[in-house]
């Protein structure tokens, strides 16, 4: 019997996972996917779990339990530290040494803070389980805190939360937010108005959403300022400090609670193979997917910068990261039968490009109002809400998730209670101080 091919997938998101799904108890590949932590996370219903609308485990899943029916797939928890391509080897952080003929870089991205990374101690970040529970400990803490003291200016910068980033995931945010106070917090309550919670939509362009449609950017703007979200647009942080925003015109905001949403970089891993990178560190790959370079090496999801047929970005949203992880698959399937056929030097130029299906993007405005864009179709309203609900359901892994989430859903829309709203701090198990800032 011929030896499998070892492919080693770094990454059990969308891409990494739909890779090794497609390519499950095929008999010539040998699967190593390592990913630092054991689970499988829905990503864009992180917010949720942040504004305490759904509890972490309904938007994850282990990644040891999805794949547990794949025999020629092992899973393992560790963090990949270095790729070393002229050997065809990784090195984990545990010491772990990976051997692969093939390789998917599907790591996924972290919060930039464009260069200047000593923000991150003042501010919260929202791509893990961990960043959406410490904001809903921090949020909800901070209004405990507000409700105990009596000095108003402290009161004030308590209940004052600041999200810098006017895309998808700040817009969904601040919605979840005005939501949660004005609706489920308000009877909670005795000394404190949560109504009175400011939230401050910060954004550097003109507009917010800036990659939809301008009616539809000008549409979620006055959705949320309904809510009471405040909105300023063309401004610009230069600084990022304890408790404090400060901006290009001069002022400063104070915020107990400040999130970081304006934007994302590649998994330092991609500047280990080499390769030419974006500001962002995403590699361009050639039209198959492959690592310039290296035609052994595939590269997808958060973590690349690539265009379709047609010359337009391939945004870096889930079904995109699904593509792509089924892309390769394909590829690797097609080059087992060529080389068995004999065509093995000529299987590398026989490859298809990528070509990406655009299922369009939405973003959710607080209860009943979404906007989506796909192709020629425009939707705002509570349509597009609807739209939104099922897109998210059926993208979610596991017929668990799908059914905790949607009971979820149903009973918060009902009686605009959410149940998540447990406060657990870090393993001390003692709350913060009450000047610290979280």
């Amino acid at each position: 019997m011929a030896a499998r091919l070892k492919l080693l997938i770094i990454g059990g998101g969308f891409a990494g996972l739909e890779c090794a799904r497609k390519l499950a108890n095929n008999a010539g590949f040998e699967i190593t996917l390592v990913d630092r932590t054991n689970h499988h996370l829905f990503q864009p219903l992180l917010y949720q779990v942040a504004t305490a609308s759904l509890a972490a485990p309904d938007i994850a899943r282990s990644i040891r339990q999805i794949l547990a029916n794949a025999k020629n797939v092992t899973v393992l928890m560790d963090e990949i530290s270095v790729i070393t391509p002229e050997i065809n080897q990784a090195i984990g952080t545990s010491g772990t040494l990976y051997s692969y003929d093939y390789l998917l870089l599907a790591a996924g991205a972290r919060t930039s803070y464009f260069g200047n990374d000593e923000w991150a101690k003042y501010s919260l970040g929202l791509k893990s389980l961990a960043d959406a529970q410490n904001i809903r400990r921090i949020v909800l803490s901070n209004l405990e805190r507000a409700e105990i003291t009596t000095d108003e200016a402290e009161r004030t910068r308590l209940m004052t939360v600041a999200i810098v980033g006017g895309g998808p995931t700040g817009v969904e945010l601040a919605g979840a937010f005005a939501d949660l106070v004005h609706r489920s917090l308000k009877s909670n309550f005795r000394r404190i108005d949560t109504a009175k919670l400011s939230i401050i939509l910060i954004e550097g362009s003109e507009h917010i959403l800036e990659t939809y449609d301008t009616d539809q950017s000008i549409y979620a703007r006055k959705r949320l300022e309904s809510l009471g979200v405040q909105i300023r647009n063309n401004t610009r942080v230069t600084k990022v400090r304890a408790g404090a925003l400060d901006f290009k015109d001069g002022t400063t905001l104070e915020a107990a609670a400040i999130i970081w949403a304006a934007g994302i970089s590649a998994n330092p891993l991609t500047a280990t193979l080499g390769v030419p990178t974006d500001r962002a560190g995403r590699i361009t790959p050639a039209a198959d997917l492959s690592v310039p370079g290296h035609p052994n090496i595939f590269a997808a999801g958060d973590l690349v910068s690539t265009k379709t047929h047609d010359d337009k970005i391939v945004p870096g949203v889930a079904p995109a990261a699904v593509q792509m992880g089924a892309h390769v698959a394909k590829v690797l399937k097609e080059e087992l039968r060529l080389s068995k056929n004999g065509f093995d030097k000529q299987k590398i130029g026989l490859r298809p490009r990528f070509n990406y299906f655009d299922k369009g993007m939405m973003a959710i405005i607080g209860k009943n109002h979404a906007v989506v864009k796909a192709g020629k179709l425009r939707l705002q309203g509570i349509i597009a809400w609807f739209a939104w609900l099922f897109i998210h359901i059926t993208f979610l892994v596991g017929f668990r998730n799908k059914l905790s989430v949607l009971l979820g859903w149903a009973y918060a829309y009902l009686v605009n209670t959410p149940e998540a709203r447990i406060i657990v701090y870090p393993p001390t198990g003692n709350p913060p101080p009450p000047n610290a800032q979280m």
